[in-house]
C-alpha cells in the first residue's frame, strides 16, 4: 500500500521569480531570454515649454512704454500716451511681438492688445517691420501653451489684414512659421453630442489654425498655397475648392 507522507506548509519551498529590470532597445541585455523591453520615451510634442524672460517685461517695469491702463465699462484698454501712427514701429512693434510669450497679467493684457491696437493703426508701416517680427511669432509658438498659442493666432489673422501685400510678405517665412501650426493642427476636442463652448470663445486651437492657414492662402498671392501644403500636407485649399 502507497503511503501519502504530508508535508508541513512551512517546509515548502516556494520558487520566487527574480524581478528583471527592463533593458532598453536595441540594446544586448534587450537580446536576452525573459527580458522586458523599456517602452520608447515620448517625444513630449504637446508638452509646454517655458519661455525666458522677455525684454517686453524689461521695459515695461522700466516705465519705457508710453502706455497705461485705462478702467472702461466695457472693460480694460490701453490708453496711449503719444499717438499710434507717430511711434517707431521698427523699435516698439518687435518688443510688444516678443511680450506674446507672457502668460501673466498685466504683461499678457498689454502685449496682446498692444500689438493689437499698433496693427490697426500701423497701416505702411507695419511691413518693413515684417523680418523682425517673425522670431517673435516662432517664441509664442514654441511654447505650445494652449492660451499662448491661440492669442499668437489671432495674432497673425490680424497681421495679414492689416495692411496690403502682408501676406505676400509672410510665405518666405512659413518654413519658420508653420511647422509648430502642423503638430497642432488636428488638436481638436471631440465631446460628441456635447456642446464645446470654447468655438463661440475662439479658444479652439485646431479651428483658429484652420482659419489662419486659409489667411495665409486668401491674402498670400499665387504662391501661398504651395508653400502652406509643403509644410502641411494634409492640408486643402480654401480657394482653389
Amino acid at each position: 500500500m502507497s503511503t501519502h507522507v504530508l508535508v508541513p506548509k512551512e517546509r515548502i519551498i516556494r520558487k520566487e521569480k527574480k524581478e528583471v529590470e527592463p533593458a532598453d532597445g536595441f540594446s544586448v541585455k534587450s537580446r536576452m531570454k525573459n527580458v522586458k523591453v523599456k517602452a520608447p520615451p515620448s517625444a513630449n510634442a504637446f508638452k509646454e515649454r517655458p519661455s525666458k524672460a522677455t525684454s517686453f517685461r524689461k521695459f515695461y517695469e522700466r516705465g519705457d512704454f508710453p502706455i497705461q491702463l485705462e478702467h472702461d465699462t466695457k472693460g480694460n484698454k490701453i490708453a496711449w500716451k503719444v499717438e499710434i501712427e507717430k511711434l517707431d514701429f521698427h523699435h516698439y512693434l518687435p518688443l510688444f511681438f516678443e511680450g506674446l510669450c507672457e502668460g501673466i497679467h498685466p504683461y499678457e493684457f498689454f502685449a496682446r492688445q498692444g500689438v493689437h491696437d499698433m496693427l490697426e493703426h500701423g497701416s505702411h508701416k507695419i511691413l518693413p517691420v515684417i523680418p523682425q517680427l517673425i522670431i517673435p511669432i516662432k517664441s509664442s509658438l514654441n511654447t505650445r501653451n494652449k492660451v499662448i498659442v491661440c492669442t499668437c493666432l489671432k495674432i497673425m489673422q490680424h497681421l495679414v489684414v492689416s495692411a496690403n501685400c502682408i501676406g505676400e510678405a509672410l510665405v518666405p517665412y512659413y518654413r519658420q512659421i508653420l511647422p509648430i501650426l502642423n503638430i497642432f493642427k488636428n488638436m481638436n476636442v471631440n465631446k460628441g453630442d456635447g456642446i464645446d463652448y470654447s468655438q463661440q470663445k475662439r479658444e479652439n486651437v485646431g479651428d483658429l489654425i484652420q482659419e489662419t492657414l486659409e489667411a495665409f492662402e486668401t491674402h498670400g498671392g499665387p504662391d501661398a498655397f504651395i508653400n502652406i501644403k509643403y509644410m502641411i500636407p494634409t492640408y486643402e485649399s480654401c480657394v482653389n475648392n
